[in-house]
C-alpha cells in the first residue's frame, strides 16, 4: 500500500529530527542484509543511542536540504542508502565498522558531521579506531595524575631513606652498648 502524503512528511520530519540531533551520521550500502541482521543492527545501536535507518535517497536529499547542516555536496547520495546517526561522533562510526567486519554485506560509503561537511570512507574508518570516550579521559586523568604521583613516590622515597638511616644508627648504637 502507498504511503499518503502525510506519512511521507512524518518521515522526512523523522529523518530531518535525526539529522538536526546527530554528530555524525554515517551513510552506508546495505544490499545484500537481510531483515534479522538489520533488525541486530538497529537493537545494538539502540542500546548505544544511535538510529539505523534505511531510506530513499530522495528523502534523504530532501531531509539533508531540510537539516540546520550546510551540506553541499550531494554526489555521495547513490544507490541505496542505510544511515546512522550518532548523538557521539565516534560510536556511531565505530558501531558500523565493526558490524561490516562481521557482515561483508555492509560497507561505509562515507559520513556526515555536525557542520555539514562530507567525511570519505577513510575518515570514517579513522573515526572508527579512535578510542572510546571513556578510554580517553581514563588516559587523560591518568596523565594528570602521573606527576602528582611520581612526586608522592619521591617524597615517600626520601622518608623511607630518613627511617632506614635512623634504624642503622639504632641498630649500631644498640650493637655498640
Amino acid at each position: 500500500m502507498a504511503k499518503t502524503r502525510e506519512q511521507k512528511g512524518n518521515d522526512l520530519q523523522k529523518l530531518v529530527d535525526h539529522l538536526n540531533g546527530a554528530k555524525l551520521a554515517v551513510l552506508t550500502d546495505y544490499r545484500g542484509l537481510d531483515v534479522p541482521a538489520i533488525n541486530a543492527l538497529r537493537n545494538t545501536g539502540r542500546e548505544k543511542g544511535i538510529t539505523f535507518a534505511v531510506t530513499k535517497n530522495t528523502l534523504l536529499k530532501k531531509a539533508v536540504a531540510a537539516c540546520n547542516k550546510e551540506v553541499t555536496e550531494l554526489s555521495i547520495f547513490t544507490g541505496p542508502m542505510a544511515v546512522a546517526f550518532g548523538a557521539d561522533e565516534v560510536e556511531a562510526a565505530k558501531l558500523i565498522v565493526e558490524f561490516a567486519k562481521t557482515n561483508s554485506a555492509v560497507e561505509v560509503i562515507g559520513a556526515i558531521n555536525e557542520v555539514g561537511e562530507i567525511l570519505t570512507r577513510d575518515e570514517v574508518m579513522a573515526l572508527a579506531a579512535l578510542p572510546s570516550r571513556e578510554q580517553l579521559l581514563g588516559q587523560l586523568v591518568g596523565t594528570l595524575a602521573a606527576p602528582m604521583s611520581g612526586l608522592v613516590r619521591a617524597l615517600q622515597g626520601n622518608i623511607s631513606g630518613l627511617v632506614y638511616a635512623l634504624q642503622a644508627v639504632k641498630d649500631k648504637q644498640e650493637a655498640a652498648a
